[in-house]
């Protein structure tokens, strides 16, 4: 079999037929080594030298757009530029420009409900494990359409497992690095699984978190617990949640919202469990690992925490960066 070698012409002539139907999610991509914005999907890609490929060196973040204006963006890319600086990562670019940045692509994709995935990696220039090969950090920040659980997942909870996979180590953990190997097995055990979601526990038996997302349960006492972020990456919507909860407790529906560590027992006692994420907000489950959670049905704190959650990401003008305007 003869294998053809391609010149830029070549491929230029085949792109038509390098497209996929995934292509379809994908809206537009700022690249710094093309110092501009792509919208065709072929031509949304990394370097095979950069090391962002071949070493996982690089750190992501990922926000939401509601009705054209960027959810939490300060918080994300605080978020972003601390696990860049935990790497000793120098960030390409300031909050000013990467706003920009930002803004420009979401404007380029053309739809106001998306996600913004943000990525800095050490950069190309080799393909070895040293850092101080790559002259200099990159910065790519890809726009693709906004999925979410469909109502009737809101309306009667998700079924989760408990995956047996490995635990971050505390500095890893706290690193939203783009090494997602674990992350990605503990989605594969989900889907084998026959359910969406998985979480995982730590080697004492202690909750931990899902593939991408944050774990919330209730407690008998009606206590909001949330496991502590030792080796937990601290979520930027658990994070509001958290402060949206204290509402609940002021009106008497909890009694108090902390983190703990939570073993088996402890959460097979609690009448609410729920997942949190940036596409999810406030998810309820109903079945874990085959037992049901309360009575099998969304209880009333999920359900206020949704609703506190999503009018938080409509209305509050201090959280919100217009982007579309």
């Amino acid at each position: 079999m003869e294998i053809p070698i391609y010149d830029p012409a070549d491929l230029a002539a085949r792109i038509d037929s390098l497209r996929r139907p995934w292509h379809a999610k994908y809206l537009a991509m700022y690249s710094s080594l093309y110092q501009g914005i792509v919208t065709d999907p072929v031509l949304m890609v990394v370097p095979a030298d950069d090391h962002l490929v071949h070493r996982a060196d690089g750190v992501f973040d990922v926000l939401k757009c509601v009705d054209g204006r960027a959810y939490r963006l300060r918080a994300h890319l605080d978020r972003l530029e601390r696990s860049a600086a935990a790497i000793g990562l120098t960030m390409p670019a300031d909050y000013e420009r990467i706003h920009d940045i930002i803004r420009a692509t979401v404007r380029a994709g053309g739809q106001p409900g998306v996600i913004v995935r943000i990525m800095v990696s050490r950069g190309p220039g080799g393909f070895t494990t040293n850092p101080y090969e790559s002259p200099a950090s990159q910065l790519y920040v890809l726009i693709y359409r906004l999925k979410t659980p469909a109502s009737e997942e809101y309306e009667r909870g998700v079924t989760i497992i408990s995956a047996p996979i490995p635990v971050k180590q505390t500095f890893f953990a706290n690193i939203k690095s783009c090494d997602y190997l674990a992350n990605v097995l503990v989605k594969k055990a989900a889907v084998e699984a026959g359910v969406e979601f998985a979480v995982t526990w730590d080697e004492n038996g202690y909750l931990a978190e899902g593939s991408t997302e944050n774990i919330i349960l209730v407690s008998p006492d009606r206590d909001l617990l949330i496991p502590d972020f030792e080796r937990v990456l601290r979520g930027t919507t658990v994070a509001r949640v958290v402060e949206l909860a204290e509402a609940l407790v002021d009106s008497g529906r909890l009694a108090s919202v902390r983190e703990a560590r939570i073993d088996r027992k402890l959460a097979e006692s609690c009448p609410e469990v729920m997942l949190c994420g940036t596409s999810l907000d406030v998810l309820p489950v109903r079945v874990w690992d085959g037992r049901t959670v309360g009575d099998g049905r969304p209880g009333p704190v999920a359900k206020a925490l949704l609703e506190l959650l999503r009018v938080d990401m409509t209305t509050n003008t201090a959280l919100l960066t217009p982007i579309m305007d």
